[in-house]
């Protein structure tokens, strides 16, 4: 029987519903009214470069076992779901519109899996040795979160990369680097079988007979997903620099000792909130797969386009790491650039 599925976002979230629909599972985006009418009257269309083939393929939703369609924050009724997706970034969920389904879904207690790069609070309650109390700092807007039960937030790694072309309609999903998503388990039976289906269907599909990448992979472990937070300290926060931005290549290898320490160190922090070794990513592997992205992080990029708010992962290191009683002064500088960033952008009118 196919799950019905609440995706929150219908840009990154359009990787993982393709993914879904493709298992034979039913998905609807959230989105604005513009973009749900396209993709009601278009579908979807998301280009994946299959191994060992030069060219982008379109997957397209009108091809797929299950059902693609959208609708608006206003319209979604989350509690007509098996399953909640949160795929826009954290601060767009300020927006009284979408607090307002975030409130819903709270109460309809249909379990939610989260994409973003800032784990939302109730995950981070899952933590047993994790005093929460002083991290709202870093979120937009804490309190849009304070009505989620713990036990029904599971977090889930936005490791594939994704991007609409500027030139493409919203529609149109471009991937960059085909990886996978890295979920960890609820810990509840029906949950987590619910979970394992999706497994099972995606790592089925077939295009022509070819494996098609961007699996999703479920873990007992906690911080599996947590695994990017040494990542986003080393390279994508740290693009972010007083004399603009700079790539992530130049990021980690302008100084590849200093990148190792602030690898390490965040790397130790998960260990110490609870990780396994295993769970995290060795630096010299990401050092190598950072000497191929040479443009600037999305952070750094919103920040020099005038954004007002970014995910403040940065932020949350840093406190996260005060509440075990770690700090880090490359962390501590980082979180001041960018608190001064965001506020020259907020006072420009």
């Amino acid at each position: 029987m196919p799950y019905r599925i609440l995706i929150l976002g219908a840009s990154y979230g359009s990787l993982l519903g393709t993914k879904i629909a493709a298992a034979g599972h039913d998905v609807t985006l959230v989105c604005r009214d513009v973009t749900a009418a396209l993709i009601n009257d278009k579908g979807t269309d998301v280009r994946i470069k299959l191994r060992d083939e030069d060219r982008h393929r379109s997957i397209l939703s009108a091809d797929l076992a299950g059902k693609i369609d959208a609708t608006t924050p206003e319209a979604a009724n989350p509690q007509d779901y098996d399953l909640v997706c949160l795929a826009m970034q954290e601060p767009q969920y300020s927006h009284p519109a979408l607090s307002d389904l975030l409130a819903r879904t709270a109460k309809s207690r249909v379990p939610c899996m989260s994409i973003m790069n800032m784990p939302p609070l109730p995950y981070l309650k899952r933590i047993p040795d994790l005093d929460c109390s002083g991290l709202g700092a870093a979120y937009q807007d804490p309190a849009v979160w304070d009505a989620f039960e713990p036990s029904l937030m599971t977090l889930c790694s936005p490791d594939p990369q994704a991007f609409r072309p500027p030139e493409e309609a919203a529609n149109v999903l471009h991937v960059g680097l085909p990886t996978n998503f890295k979920v960890t388990k609820f810990h509840d039976a029906k949950h987590d079988a619910m979970l394992a289906d999706l497994e099972r269907g995606i790592a089925d599909f077939r295009i022509d007979g070819k494996d098609v990448p961007v699996k999703l992979r479920v873990y007992d472990s906690l911080f599996v997903p947590f695994a990017k937070w040494a990542m986003l300290a080393t390279g994508n926060y740290r693009c972010i620099t007083a004399d603009g931005p700079r790539s992530i290549r130049d990021a980690v290898h302008g100084d590849l000792e200093q990148s190792r320490e602030i690898y390490q160190f965040v790397s130790d922090l998960v260990i110490r909130l609870g990780a396994d070794a295993s769970d995290m990513v060795p630096f010299e592997k990401y050092a190598k797969a950072a000497e191929s992205l040479l443009k600037p992080s999305s952070a750094a990029r919103a920040i020099y386009a005038g954004a007002r708010s970014i995910e403040r992962v940065d932020k949350l290191m840093m406190l996260a790491g005060r509440a075990v009683g770690k700090s880090h002064s490359e962390i501590d500088a980082t979180v001041t650039l960018v608190d001064a960033h965001l506020g020259r952008n907020q006072d420009t009118e």
